[in-house]
């Protein structure tokens, strides 16, 4: 897990992504995602979480999913917000601006996906720091690849031809964050508890 971050930021926007991939078994870049989010939490390097992600189906929800991982690894409900409407990377981003009233985030993702969501940030008005989760290598990458580079010159357009708005934006909902103290046994230098999962 590499952090592009010096000081603390006060939210940590996780992105969504499938819990299995399509080969039915746990998809590596949501538990990287999912455990760099905890750590980061558990090291004071963030105060709250946004998981933010798609639920366009009553079947289909990352965001609870990304809900239940986390209290699975101790993670307080109160240091969790979630965005049902994070269809995509700029949805993400817009809405946190736009709706949760977003001024200053850590990015956590991977380093695949982390330069067009540290460019959206700037283009919406985040001042955004980078995490990039560490991922074992998986089939078919290069797949990804190709498909990023082709989102970043959408993403171009998105932002300075088409004037792209999020597919959902709603009211606002300024994020309430808690102070917290560390749970027992949430040592700095220590791995923290595992819950028992939900």
């Amino acid at each position: 897990m590499i952090c592009r971050c010096a000081v603390p930021s006060g939210v940590g926007i996780v992105f969504g992504t499938s819990h299995w991939t399509r080969s039915g078994v746990r998809n590596p870049y949501f538990e990287a995602r999912m455990s760099a989010a905890a750590r980061l939490l558990r090291l004071g390097r963030v105060d709250h979480l946004l998981l933010s992600g798609d639920n366009r189906t009553l079947s289909y929800n990352e965001p609870i999913t990304m809900w239940r991982d986390l209290r699975g690894r101790a993670v307080p409900e109160t240091a969790m917000t979630l965005d049902y409407a994070g269809f995509s990377t700029f949805d993400t981003l817009a809405r946190a601006r736009q709706v949760f009233g977003v001024e200053r985030a850590l990015l956590i993702t991977q380093a695949w996906h982390l330069p067009r969501a540290l460019f959206i940030a700037e283009a919406l008005g985040i001042e955004a720091q980078g995490c990039a989760v560490s991922t074992r290598q998986v089939r078919g990458e290069w797949r990804l690849a190709a498909r990023e580079w082709v989102a970043r010159l959408a993403t171009l357009g998105d932002l300075y031809l088409w004037g792209r708005e999020p597919h959902f934006l709603g009211p606002r909902e300024p994020l309430v964050i808690v102070p917290r103290s560390l749970p027992q046994g949430w040592a700095i230098d220590t791995p923290g508890p595992v819950a028992e999962r939900r």
